[in-house]
């Protein structure tokens, strides 16, 4: 790299790979760097140069040096001129490849060599920049490679979990799910009614099964209804049965969901969706623990468990009086929220790979991975459908992909093509910035969005009372149904 100082001195911007410096802020990233060039003078410019920008480089003069300092020691990345002797630059990237896949190669080129940075790329190269270097392009370049092979370490590190697992159907590590698990922990031994709420596809009946498994219950039956996909009629049939005769379709005697869960669990999916009528028949069931099949003029007691959930606000369903008030106490003995999955970190990878080993398993295919630039479209994802919308996506990119692993052209192209919104204020002109009110105005709004609309949540977040936030909407002029969508 004979030219390498001049680009230092002078901070020439080099052409340079068009990709280079997406999606990096250098100023945050730090690694272990070993820089390989035959002349020690330009290699310890470049280690002294990268030490004052907060990496920690180490030089080598020749391509075998470099090979047995990897063999030896830990690196981030690997930063290598063409030009090394009797093993080439090449030849370093090709060698680095099969024996350090995860360490990422960047070679640095001669101006207008494309033709050489093709094939270093084809070695097995992470990026190239060309000469002269310029300090801050090589820094944008480094912090990327640290990225991706953080990324790539995350992957491999969350596959081997999802392989080696045992444990319940609840996939995550991250705080938010051990919270939720603890409270499962806390409130399975007792009998109390739990309220699960959360968005829709986050997992809530999983929720309800995994509190059931962990009960003394468990050995008894665990029995699930959808309450928004019945009319009331059937509805009360499907929980407290009917005699024969009761209706014109009833020819026979049934029992019904509480009977059936004898000794168990009874688990009422969407309990906001329940017309009114049938909410007092269940909160007399609730209170008597005993229940009237249809047709029958004789109560019969029962032995079951009542765990329910919702996606929506039912302290505002109460007072909209859509949901009896009497109920949403009877049912909401303990509150558990299930946590949306763009709250739930590396979760998401975890899952990506539990539900890719299930599905390369039922389709027979051998498909063993995700590729780092599509794990990293899945962390930059908002998933409004959740968990039930990824399980979606892998299916799909386990069904089309040609590889061994899914990449991101295997993607629906929503995700592909994701770009994440944020609050950000990024500028200093004056004339840019807006009033503190305006920021309250998006800020209410950015927090109904992240919590599908549920003004209970939203307030707990913004440390409000309900009644406040109503308040704040109303008099900002924000349109709650709006900022949900």
């Amino acid at each position: 790299m004979e030219d390498v100082s001049q680009g230092i001195d002078n901070g020439h911007r080099p052409a340079r790979h068009p990709d280079s410096t997406r999606g990096v802020r250098s100023s945050a990233v730090s690694g272990h760097v070993l820089v390989v060039d035959d002349d020690s003078d330009t290699a310890d410019l470049l280690r002294e140069g990268l030490g004052k920008r907060g990496f920690t480089a180490e030089a080598a003069t020749s391509a075998e040096e470099a090979l047995v300092l990897l063999r030896e020691h830990e690196f981030d990345v690997v930063v290598t001129d063409i030009q090394l002797g009797a093993l080439s630059g090449i030849d370093l990237c090709q060698r680095v490849a099969e024996s350090r896949p995860d360490v990422p190669v960047i070679v640095v080129t001669g101006y207008g060599s494309m033709e050489t940075a093709i094939a270093a790329i084809r070695a097995g190269a992470y990026d190239f920049i060309t000469k002269p270097i310029a300090m801050d392009v090589l820094v944008i370049a480094l912090g990327r490679a640290v990225g991706h092979r953080q990324l790539k370490s995350e992957v491999r590190r969350l596959r081997e979990a999802v392989a080696s697992r045992d444990g319940g159907a609840i996939v995550g590590e991250s705080p938010a799910v051990r919270r939720l698990l603890d409270l499962i922990e806390q409130v399975a031994d007792s009998d109390a009614t739990v309220l699960i709420t959360g968005e829709s596809g986050t997992g809530k009946e999983l929720v309800a099964r995994e509190i059931h498994m962990r009960s003394p219950r468990s050995e008894h039956p665990f029995v699930a209804v959808n309450c928004a996909a019945l009319p009331a009629t059937l509805l009360e049939s499907e929980l407290f049965g009917h005699t024969r005769g009761a209706f014109t379709d009833a020819k026979r005697a049934r029992d019904g969901l509480f009977i059936q869960a004898a000794g168990g669990t009874v688990f009422l999916d969407e309990i906001g969706e329940m017309p009114l009528e049938m909410q007092a028949k269940l909160l007399r069931v609730l209170q008597e623990r005993t229940i009237r099949p249809i047709g029958s003029d004789t109560e019969v007691p029962f032995n079951a468990r009542l765990l329910t959930a919702t996606n929506r606000d039912l302290e505002t369903e109460v007072e909209a009086k859509r949901f009896r008030n009497d109920l949403y106490y009877r049912i909401n003995v303990v509150q558990l929220g299930v946590p949306p999955l763009r709250s739930r970190g590396n979760d998401i990878l975890l899952l990506a790979h539990h539900f890719l080993q299930r599905y390369a398993l039922e389709t027979g295919k051998e498909v063993t991975g995700i590729s780092g630039a599509a794990a990293q479209r899945l962390l930059d994802y908002d998933w409004p459908g959740n968990v039930r919308e990824l399980e979606n996506c892998i299916q799909r990119a386990v069904t089309l992909t040609r590889l061994s692993e899914i990449s991101v052209d295997d993607l629906p192209e929503k995700i592909r093509d994701y770009q994440s919104s944020r609050i950000v204020i990024a500028s200093d002109n004056p004339d840019e910035l807006f009033s503190l009110e305006e920021m309250e105005r998006r800020y209410i709004r950015k927090v109904l969005a992240a919590v599908g609309g549920n003004k209970t949540q939203a307030a707990r977040i913004l440390g409000l009372d309900r009644r406040t936030l109503y308040r704040r909407i109303e008099s900002l002029g924000i349109d709650a149904k709006a900022a949900q969508g």
